[in-house]
């Protein structure tokens, strides 16, 4: 009876944790372009950004409207925790191309 006990309070634990984890989005940079160029996220949640750089060249993941600016080596990515956001559009850009641009709409 007592496994069972510390099994079920093991397992409550374990589900608390995931639940409590940042929702995970992708956002790819090839060829100095980010993809997707718009990204829908939840409003008022916290949210796991992965900014995966699959150019030779670093790249700057940055965005005044969130307040974040990261560099991105070459071949690699970065996490960037973004929120909770209100409901509304935040831009993004790659600092060292600043042609380079995206959207995250918070819905």
């Amino acid at each position: 009876m007592r496994k069972y006990l510390l099994l079920t309070v093991f397992g409550l634990a374990l589900l608390t944790s995931i639940a409590a984890r940042a929702d995970d989005y992708m956002l790819i940079l090839k060829d100095h372009q980010f993809s997707p160029l718009q990204i829908t996220v939840p409003a008022g949640q916290k949210v796991k950004l992965i900014v995966q750089n699959q150019d030779p060249a670093p790249a700057e993941f940055e965005s005044s409207d969130l307040d974040r600016e990261k560099v991105v080596s070459g071949n690699s990515q970065i996490v960037v925790f973004i929120g909770p956001l209100n409901v509304g559009s935040y831009s993004y850009f790659d600092d060292f191309h600043r042609e380079t641009t995206g959207t995250i709409i918070a819905k």
